[in-house]
């Protein structure tokens, strides 16, 4: 990740064979509590999907920080480190970030870098 710090970030959560249990329900109780101090905030929580190609079997979360700074020192905090055993055993997840685009961004820009590396 570059760390622009004009560029939102986003902590991404795909989970699968999710077991409803009390230490899940814990985990969802407490979780903004851990994020709220690093300026996260909900972007997609428990809406599902609609597929439109291929297939997908996870729930999606999504949580907005106004940089990847924010973003790692949130999932790298005590606070947020207590909780993930509970989703964990709960679930198969894959947690990512990923940084978005800066304001005015056009895909023709990551074109052209393509071009350049594969001298097109």
């Amino acid at each position: 990740m570059s760390s622009n710090p004009s560029v939102r970030c986003y902590a991404v959560g795909l989970l699968s064979d999710v077991e409803v249990s009390p230490d899940l329900i814990s985990y969802i109780e407490q979780i903004e509590s851990t994020f709220q101090p690093f300026q996260g905030e909900w972007m997609v929580h428990g809406s599902e999907p609609a597929v439109l190609e291929g297939q997908f079997g996870a729930n999606i979360v999504i949580i907005g920080f106004p940089s990847s700074r924010c973003a790692r020192a949130w999932y790298e905090s005590v606070a947020y480190h207590e909780l993930i055993r509970l989703r964990a055993e709960n679930s198969r997840s894959v947690i990512l970030l990923v940084e978005g685009v800066p304001a005015g961004y056009r895909a023709t820009e990551t074109a052209a870098k393509l071009k350049a590396m594969h001298r097109m």
